[in-house]
Order: C-alpha cells, then structure tokens, then sequence
C-alpha cells in the first residue's frame, strides 16, 4: 500500500510539472526573444543617430514638437522608467530636475553614449527578470497591465520615437539607414 501511495504521488507530481514546463519554456522564450528585439532596436536607433548631423539634433517637425535630440532622449527615460521604476520598483527619476537622461546640455556622442547605457541596463534588468511576475498587474496610466504587456508597450514606444526620428531625417533631405529587421 506504501508503494502505490508513493508511485501515486510521484505519478501526480510528473503529470503536474508536464503542464507547468510548457508554460516556463514560453515564459522563457517570451524574455529571450524580447531582448532579441531590444538589441535589434538599440543597433538601428545607435545608427539613427550617428548617421544625422549633430547640426540637426534641435530639428523640430512643428514648434509643439519634441526635437530630433529630445525623441532620442525621450526613448532612453522610457526604457529606465518603464524597467527600473514601473516594474523594479524603483522610485521614479524627476524630470523637473534629474538632467541624466534629458538633453540638457550634451552633445550628440553623449547622447548616444547615454541611450547605449540605458539599453545596457534595460537588457540587464530584463534578463534578470524573475519570469514568474510577468502576470503581475500595474496600474499603467490608468490601464489594468501585465508586466509583459509593460514590455510589450515599451517595445512599441520605442519605435514610435525612433519614427519620429526617420521622419525627421527625411524632412532635412538626409536618407535614413535601411531598415533592421525584427525589432
């Protein structure tokens, strides 16, 4: 009776994890080919940005519009806000008075150099992720989120502004680089 009480729990016990492994591996594969797409994105926006003269960071489509520069920068203040804050917990940068991700006064290779840095500690944050929380909910503007959708709204915010940048190139006669797939 002992035996078949043993084989019954360790019978349950595999039947259990064969239906959570399917479920981590996706999880799994969820972050992996996420950050597959974040270093996409980073390598175009890098090159977005080297390739447009510093003399047309200030460029702005209409006088409302954020310039070419305040787009780059915008995208580095998501990425930490969004991982760093919003789902790390951490509290949230000042933007009436932490200058580390506005333009401020840096130049064009600083700027780039602080977008590189930012997707480096984005990645870092995603790939440390405990996978288990990605159903965790958040308050996001007034919406019901997952942590997955955060990540998925970060992704989609990224290419927004990086848009805009392209738009931008055009409209001072510059060619923009050739478009980097999956990201």
């Amino acid at each position: 009776m002992r035996n078949l009480k043993h084989i019954l729990i360790l019978t349950s016990i595999m039947l259990l994890s064969s239906f959570a492994q399917p479920i981590f591996a996706q999880e799994n594969d969820f972050i992996k080919e996420y950050l597959e797409r974040l270093e996409n994105s980073r390598k175009y926006l890098i090159l977005v940005a080297e390739t447009t003269p510093e003399d047309k960071y200030d460029f702005k489509a209409t006088p409302e519009s954020m310039s070419f520069a305040e787009n780059l920068m915008h995208i580095g203040w998501a990425m930490d806000w969004h991982s760093q804050s919003l789902m790390g917990g951490r509290k949230a940068r000042d933007w009436n008075t932490d200058t580390e991700l506005k333009v401020d006064n840096k130049s064009k290779q600083e700027m780039i150099d602080k977008i590189d840095e930012t997707f480096d500690k984005t990645i870092e944050f995603i790939s440390n992720f405990d996978i288990n929380r990605l159903d965790e909910r958040l308050d996001y503007f007034g919406s019901d989120r997952t942590k997955r959708q955060v990540l998925l709204l970060l992704a989609d915010h990224i290419t927004h502004h990086r848009g805009q940048m392209l738009v931008y190139m055009r409209l001072n006669g510059l060619k923009p680089p050739r478009y980097v797939l999956y990201q």
